[in-house]
């Protein structure tokens, strides 16, 4: 008994090289991490695993019952001849792995073989076969991993119900019994050692390779996190060379370079004595990845150094995309092709496709800021129109009535144009600059107004360095004073209030004018509207600048009511960086 326990234990050697080719397999897999398999999954699995079992009779010990001796390999029996063997190991984990489908077919192919095997076990050696895949696709849990406790236990399991079953089924049954005293306890501890074994060998090796991919992710994310504020600049020898000190210091590289289509932008590693940034491409290799768009692996043949004592001897290729055009490549040199492992391919082919990412992300971002400064010239070139418009009327009024309040509102009208021009090219202006402008125009309004317009100004001058979008007062002011007071003809009264509280700005405009109705203010500040009031383009398009700079909290406030005023309000965080956000622009 001892004896054979000991040889079928040394025969799950072959068991432990099936596991090592089971990994290759990705059906294989799937079954270890998949909720379920599809149908040619399981055709696969079924016909892999009986072949399994097949080979599980094959590497048995037979044993003749008369002589009570055994045989070295099992091919074809007598009628004293049974097999102690290790097929059940390939039905059990078939139907733990694959489920009861998987796990009946795989005991079906392995069954039926033994069965024409011959020897007075081969009815019930047979019919254990498939009940163990029965067995095993019973406890199948989809949703749950199979441990190996639960793999011992199943492979025990079903070889004890193979003892009971030649028992039951075997004649003459001193035979049966004779056979069952000689190997029972030997195949029942073999065969679900050998169940948790190969299920230990296989998770073991799977989960090495995770871990792996994970160590390789880990680094990718490191180095994306890294690179990421240097790539927002796009491909040129700052960023490249940063980027490359980056990845060489983190993977230990023996040379890291950049190029773009046509030269050198950085090289970082050995060899950097001559491999320099700035000179123009010089190899025919980097061209070919360049125009392939693909991976390149060039021996030191290849890479035709000039120097011959130059220690890179194999160099990696990727290339670097933007827009499903190649813009650059990204080098990994080695000392020779033998360091440029399925591992090292796969890391350089994830960093390549993340840095085209991160390149195409910055390319995408440059857009869309150019977009957004061009919609917000767009926006303040509407604004100005409008104000001239009304201006050119006042000033055609006086000119009959006083040539020289007139000259004075046309010269008002040349400091405000000239310093709405300004504003005009920027993209931010401070609260100082942007009163100036309000009072500019209000000198112009108060010509209209004679006598009638009264402002008043309650500002913080310790407010006035914050930063802010042009032309957002005047147009709120010009609304008071076209829409508020329309047919007013006098007491018009407009509150200015700018006020500093923390880290944060209030602003607001007042006016006693006609005020409105509440389905009208809450309708103020919305694209498209529409009624005989006017269309609230001007409004809309300062609410729109002010959460586009600084988001939905800086939205237009509006609180007004009929015959009551209105009021016209918005908070914005205390930015005073006006002069070098405008100095980093130019």
């Amino acid at each position: 008994m001892i004896e054979l326990l000991i040889t079928m234990i040394e025969r799950l050697g072959i068991i432990v090289t099936i596991a090592f080719i089971l990994t290759r397999f990705k059906f294989f897999r799937d079954m270890i991490y998949q909720e379920e398999l599809n149908s040619v999954q399981k055709i696969k699995a079924t016909i892999f695993f009986g072949f399994f079992g097949i080979i599980g009779t094959y590497t048995g010990v037979s044993l003749d019952t008369v002589s009570q001796q055994f045989g070295r390999w099992s091919v074809a029996l007598s009628a004293n001849e049974a097999i102690a063997n290790s097929r059940v190991i390939g039905i059990v984990l078939a139907g733990l792995l694959g489920g009861y489908k998987v796990g009946i077919g795989a005991g079906l192919i392995a069954g039926i073989h033994r069965f024409t095997l011959g020897g007075f076990t081969a009815f019930s050696c047979g019919l254990a076969t498939i009940i163990a895949g029965i067995l095993a696709g019973a406890l199948y849990r989809k949703e749950r991993h199979v441990n190996t406790s639960t793999a011992f236990f199943v492979g025990s399991l079903a070889e004890t119900i193979q003892m009971g079953i030649i028992l039951l089924f075997s004649r003459p049954l001193d035979k049966a019994w004779t056979l069952v005293e000689m190997i029972g306890i030997p195949m029942i501890l073999a065969n679900g050692l050998g169940c948790a074994l190969f299920l230990l060998i296989i998770k073991s090796m799977v989960n090495e390779e995770e871990k792996t991919g994970a160590v390789q992710a880990q680094k990718t994310l490191r180095i994306a996190q890294q690179t990421i504020a240097y790539l927002r600049n796009g491909l040129n020898y700052t960023s490249a060379e940063a980027v490359c000190n980056i990845i060489h210091h983190e993977l230990q590289t023996l040379a890291v370079a950049m190029t773009n289509r046509t030269e050198i932008l950085a090289h970082v590693g050995m060899g950097n004595d001559h491999h320099r940034p700035r000179n123009p491409i010089q190899t025919q290799i980097t061209m070919d990845a360049l125009k392939q768009g693909k991976i390149v692996v060039a021996n030191q043949r290849a890479i035709h150094c000039r120097i011959e004592e130059c220690p890179l001897g194999a160099v990696v290729i990727a290339p670097l995309k933007q827009r499903g055009k190649t813009i650059g490549t990204l080098k990994f040199y080695f000392r020779s092709e033998k360091e440029i492992t399925n591992v090292v391919m796969e890391l350089i082919s994830g960093l390549s496709s993340m840095m085209s990412n991160q390149l195409e992300l910055a390319d995408a971002d440059k857009a869309y800021q150019l977009a957004k400064d061009a919609e917000i010239k767009a926006l303040q070139a509407q604004i100005s129109p409008h104000f001239l418009f009304n201006t050119l009327n006042t000033i055609s009024s006086l000119i009959r009535i006083d040539p020289m309040k007139a000259r004075k509102v046309l010269i008002s009208l040349s400091h405000y144009l000239r310093q709405n021009l300004t504003v005009t090219t920027k993209s931010i202006t401070t609260l100082a600059e942007e009163l100036n402008h309000v009072k500019a125009y209000l000198a112009i309004e108060e010509a209209r107004f004679v006598n009638k317009l009264t402002v008043v100004y309650d500002i913080d001058q310790g407010a006035l360095s914050q930063n802010i979008p042009p032309l957002t007062l005047q147009p709120i002011v010009e609304n008071s004073i076209k829409h508020g007071f329309k047919n007013k003809e006098n007491n018009c009264l407009i509150k200015i209030t700018i006020k500093k509280e923390q880290d944060f700005t209030h602003i607001k405009v007042e006016d006693n004018g006609h005020g409105m109705k509440k389905e009208r203010t809450e309708s103020i500040g919305q694209p498209h509207l529409s009624s005989k009031q006017g269309s609230g383009l001007a409004l809309y398009n300062v609410n729109r600048r002010l959460t586009m700079m600084f988001g939905e909290e800086a939205a237009l406030k509006i609180k007004s009511s009929p015959d009551e005023g209105t009021e016209v309000a918005f908070t914005i965080p205390y930015v005073e960086t006006a002069k070098k956000a405008d100095a980093k622009s130019m």
